[in-house]
């Protein structure tokens, strides 16, 4: 399967992650965190996982960045793994951005450590692809929606506020 099939996989899938729709499974992916972390398919399988895409450049990205956080922190307890995958920047920039930007409750990854960034064909960031704990594509987010609409993707997986 070359790559160009792959993103249109994802694409198509994505595209059938919707309410009451079957969910499709996430294509085969490789990713290492920017701490040596593996986080594969197989690794986050029995996890629930967001996926962002981001970079430090992006206004929307560096105002969703507290939001993640929070989130990643708030669910941390039942799983969730949070993959930033900042895309195209070299390993310097992502640094000094989280030395000034720390991002202590997500796994940043650089372009060059997963094929994530040629799976999900985003056309601009952040970028958001939620996996349920069995792999499947559980929602998608173009663009920044804020915290009301990332907390309604995390509830299609069963993640809410406790009340």
């Amino acid at each position: 399967m070359t790559r160009r099939t792959l993103t249109i996989s994802l694409l198509a899938a994505a595209a059938s992650a919707q309410p009451g729709k079957p969910r499709r499974k996430m294509p085969q992916f490789r990713a290492t965190s920017m701490k040596g972390e593996n986080l594969d398919n197989e690794a986050l399988h029995g996890k629930p996982a967001l996926i962002q895409l981001w970079a430090t450049w992006c206004g929307y990205c560096r105002r969703d960045q507290p939001i993640i956080e929070k989130l990643a922190a708030e669910f941390k307890s039942e799983g969730l793994v949070v993959v930033a995958v900042n895309v195209g920047e070299s390993r310097k920039t992502v640094e000094d951005y989280l030395s000034r930007s720390p991002r202590p409750n997500v796994k940043p990854v650089l372009t060059e450590q997963s094929s994530l960034p040629g799976l999900i064909s985003a056309e601009g960031f952040p970028f958001y692809v939620l996996l349920d704990k069995e792999g499947m594509i559980a929602g998608v987010q173009a663009g920044s929606g804020g915290e009301p609409s990332l907390r309604e993707m995390l509830s299609e997986i069963g993640l809410k506020a406790k009340d």
